[in-house]
């Protein structure tokens, strides 16, 4: 018996798929360019674009200009920025090439091959999220699929739509009702697509006495809905959340289908809970959405597949409105966007899509179990996403910090916020973020089931996160009990300004302060900005696990220094002390450095009258003739005269020029006193001893000697050493104008009109 003949694969399809994975190869390694070509692109591929190329260029070099513009500045920021794409991945990216080439096909070939891959996938996606006998419409903006939900609702309601057109709805006002917690925008987003005005959009609230906070308010609900109708409204269409936005609470989908039944309304359900339902086992709050009128789903995030459509399952019996509502559409190209989503589905097959979603929800309980056994943590939903944040109720290891700032939203919304940052800079495999939710305030939100399948999240990476937070909790507390405490300190100090900023995450804001009060504004504020800059130098210097910065970027008060987070031994008097002593320091050098102007100025002019009296008395001395270059000398050849040679030094501090004989004799006493006494010993922290540690309080105090001693008496040696130095440079200041002094008084005659020429030396 033959064998059936084995039928090969067409060319074409074979090319473009190896073609698509040497491609994929070349975007993902990065290591295709050379030196050279790297020096050559950062000259010249961010430059304006040239004209085209007259005889074209390679594959290889095109992919090599899309590779520079994806990962161009990773050699700056040190990483990628483009996550790993995965098989399933790769085959949900052929599928975009295989669309463009399916389109060439001839048109009775193409119509038989698209109603295909429609068919397969809609009835796929059907029994997957268990939504029977359901229509599918396959587009790439997620909000698109509800819009197109609201023209077919509109176009039911209304039977003349088609040919009256908007004037049909000003005779009765067609209501859209959505929850509060939907996502922000869309409502406005489907008034501006429908042509509605945004009076025709209802903002539902969530329940504020029983219930979830946020879940949408049914009583509520049925009474907006009657003063409606009364009015002569048409309530068309419920918006309602299987996983909000935020927190991912789902609403009562079973009360609210009944609402609707009962008054004729069509009911859209959304949200990342409508992942859950490909499980054995779901939550019957969940279960419901399969009874809705629509549901919009968004796979490609769920599954990890890039370029995926999102798609809007339905129900409607009647494809003439559906049409008309833009649901299907005659053009077979169109119907090609479902084959990105057709060939990933095939791929992975029913066991790895619900692996996936499985794998996402294990993390999310894993999760939740760890936050129950950590304090100070309050957790705003029971199931994923998970959304947690720091609780200023809750005692933490530190002591309890209840009653503390209380009311004071804004505070906790900070700390919470670097919590997030810091997490999702540490654990980047986590996926977490910051949201903001209107009752909870900012919160730190885990959703594997929106990143765990595109970052590859494991267990390992969940265990790693909370960690981190119990390593992040005690410095949060801690940082909370000492706000008050810094801010009490902080007043009791004449020379420091508390700047209070309750957006900032850690203890707080200073300002040192000038003391001196005879300045113009001008010049205070010039002074005020100098000083605490220099003293934020010095304090990013010190070694401490402080961490010191000049405030958040858009600040209001400038010329602060502001804390970050504290710790449990931190001293609190001894950080308020130092930033007094060296602000104090900066302050008297500055005063210093703006007297020496006028101080050098002065003593110059004294320097020139006692040089000009000097002059004056050796031609007293020496007689005029001395004076006359040829009879002088002669005269001190026959008659040498021993002048007597006196030596001058100029003091920076006082201003004045003096005699260097006692300078001699100093230093002199200075050295053999030197010789004789032995080094002095300065006094150092141990190794690992960190600044503002409370003795006793931690592993590192390790001295009994305080951190603030240890600090003055370093600035002290520090001044003595500086002193000394002061003393020894003016030796060689001082023999430079010995020399000068003596080149001016020597027995050589001066030349009329360059009798100052020392003194411009001195200069």
């Amino acid at each position: 018996m033959d064998k059936p003949p084995v039928k090969m694969m067409d060319p074409t399809l074979a090319e473009m798929g190896n073609h698509l994975s040497d491609a994929m190869k070349i975007l993902e390694s990065g290591k295709l360019e050379s030196e050279q070509g790297k020096e050559r692109r950062k000259l010249s591929w961010k430059d304006f674009p040239g004209p085209l190329q007259g005889d074209g260029q390679d594959v290889v070099s095109i992919l090599q200009l899309v590779q520079n513009l994806m990962h161009g500045d990773d050699d700056q920021q040190g990483h990628r920025r483009m996550q790993y794409v995965g098989e399933q991945g790769h085959m949900a990216l052929l599928g975009h090439s295989l669309a463009a080439y399916i389109s060439v096909l001839e048109r009775e070939r193409l119509r038989k091959l698209t109603t295909r891959i429609l068919s397969d996938t809609t009835l796929w996606l059907c029994r997957l999220f268990r939504y029977e006998n359901g229509s599918a419409y396959y587009h790439e903006d997620d909000r698109e699929g509800l819009v197109k939900m609201c023209r077919l609702a509109i176009n039911t309601h209304y039977e003349d739509y088609a040919t009256e057109g908007f004037t049909l709805l000003s005779s009765k006002h067609p209501v859209i009702y959505q929850s509060a917690a939907c996502r922000p925008g869309l409502g406005q987003h489907l008034c501006s697509q429908l042509g509605l005005p945004l009076s025709s959009l209802c903002i539902v609230p969530c329940n504020t006495m029983f219930g979830s906070l946020h879940q949408m308010d049914v009583a509520l609900l049925d009474k907006l809905i009657r003063d409606d109708r009364e009015s002569g409204k048409l309530p068309l269409l419920l918006i309602a959340n299987a996983g909000t936005p935020g927190a991912g609470h789902t609403d009562k989908l079973s009360r609210l289908k009944e609402l609707c039944v009962q008054y004729n309304m069509w009911l859209h359900v959304e949200g990342v809970n409508l992942a859950t339902l490909v499980l054995g086992q779901v939550s019957s709050t969940v279960t419901a959405a399969t009874k809705c009128d629509s549901i919009t789903l968004t796979p490609g995030p769920w599954l990890g597949l890039p370029a995926v459509p999102a798609v809007t399952l339905y129900r409607h019996e009647d494809p003439a409105l559906s049409l008309a509502a833009g649901l299907t559409s005659s053009q077979p190209v169109e119907k090609l966007r479902a084959l990105p989503l057709w060939l990933s589905l095939q791929y992975l097959g029913h066991d790895g899509i619900l692996q996936r979603i499985k794998h996402a929800s294990q993390l999310s309980q894993q999760l939740l179990e760890h936050l129950k056994t950590l304090a100070s943590i309050k957790t705003s939903t029971p199931s994923p996403p998970s959304v947690f944040s720091q609780d200023n109720s809750a005692p933490s290891s530190g002591g309890s910090v209840e009653g503390y700032l209380a009311g004071e939203r804004d505070i906790l919304d900070a700390l919470n916020r670097w919590l997030g940052e810091q997490l999702a800079q540490q654990v980047p495999l986590s996926g977490v973020d910051v949201v903001e939710l209107e009752d909870e305030g900012t919160c730190v939100r885990f959703s594997p089931l929106m990143t765990a399948a595109a970052l590859g999240t494991q267990e390992n990476d969940v265990a790693a996160l909370v960690e981190k937070l119990g390593e992040m909790i005690p410095v949060l507390s801690c940082t909370l009990r000492f706000r008050q405490d810094f801010k009490d300190e902080v007043l009791q100090q004449a020379s420091l300004s508390y700047i209070e900023d309750q957006s900032w995450p850690g203890l707080g804001g200073v300002r040192y302060e000038a003391r001196t009060t005879d300045l113009d504004e001008d010049k205070r504020q010039y002074r005020v900005e100098r000083i605490n800059s220099d003293l934020l130098k010095k304090l990013m210097e010190l070694d401490t696990d402080l961490y010191f910065s000049d405030g958040p970027e858009f600040c209001e008060e400038k010329n602060c220094i502001f804390i970050g987070m504290a710790t449990e031994d931190l001293d609190v008097a001894e950080l308020v002390e130092t930033i007094v002593s060296i602000g104090r320091d900066i302050e008297e050098s500055g005063k210093l450095f703006e007297n020496m102007t006028e101080v050098v100025r002065r003593g110059i002019q004294e320097a020139e009258q006692q040089l000009q009296k000097a002059n004056e008395e050796k031609l007293m001395e020496e007689g005029v003739l001395r004076q006359i270059p040829l009879v002088g000398s002669v005269l001190n050849w026959f008659s040498p005269v021993q002048a007597s040679v006196k030596g001058r030094t100029f003091n920076l501090a006082e201003g004045c020029l003096d005699s260097t004989e006692p300078v001699y004799s100093v230093k002199a006493q200075m050295i053999k006193e030197a010789s004789l006494d032995s080094p002095k010993s300065v006094t150092k922290r141990f190794p690992g001893q960190k600044l503002f540690r409370r003795h006793g309080a931690g592993s590192d105090s390790v001295s009994d000697t305080s951190s603030v001693s240890q600090l003055e008496e370093s600035f002290r040696e520090t001044a003595h050493v500086q002193a000394i130095d002061a003393e020894e440079a003016e030796v060689p200041q001082e023999h430079h104008v010995h020399i000068v002094a003596e080149m001016a008084l020597s027995d050589q005659r001066v030349p009329e009109g360059q009798e100052t020429e020392s003194v411009d030396t001195l200069r």
